[in-house]
């Protein structure tokens, strides 16, 4: 569950306009800067959903909004540059598993994108309360937001 979060954010992410040009990154740097902002947003809404759904490790307001801001960063921080549409193939850090498929319909891709973006804006300003209930449920519909790229977008590993 924790690796598909992660892609699906940086899929929502790639959604939003502008998509590489010809002389931008190449196709492996577009894959490896896509696979280390899922990464990296993955070990934060792991940090999350450890203290806040899971109770795995004690409420922590302080870092469970320092997560949470890292993750909007991250979704506001123009990752469609890494989107080429010669991106589905091709290896980054592993082999990427964008489908073709997600540049077939770049409205609704945009839409999901979208979506993604305000949901983790919203995890960032519900988390500045610190109410754990609050940021559960938030974190839930941020998640969902997330996973709703990985199913048309993303290869199965």
């Amino acid at each position: 569950m924790r690796k598909p979060l992660a892609l699906m954010l940086g899929l929502l992410i790639a959604a939003a306009p502008g998509i590489a040009p010809a002389s931008g990154p190449s196709v492996e740097d577009q894959i490896k800067a896509r696979q280390s902002a899922y990464t990296f947003m993955s070990w934060n809404m792991n940090r999350i959903r450890a203290q806040v759904v899971d109770g795995e490790v004690e409420f922590n307001a302080e870092q469970v909004q320092a997560a949470a801001n890292a993750i909007a960063a991250a979704a506001n921080s123009g990752m469609s540059a890494m989107y080429g549409r010669d991106t589905t193939s091709g290896t980054g850090w592993k082999p990427t598993r964008l489908r073709p498929e997600f540049f077939e319909d770049m409205a609704r891709t945009g839409e999901i994108a979208s979506n993604f973006i305000r949901e983790a804006n919203a995890l960032a300003e519900v988390a500045k309360a610190g109410d754990r209930t609050s940021i559960a449920a938030q974190f839930r519909t941020t998640a969902d937001a997330c996973g709703a790229c990985h199913r048309p977008f993303r290869a199965q590993e």
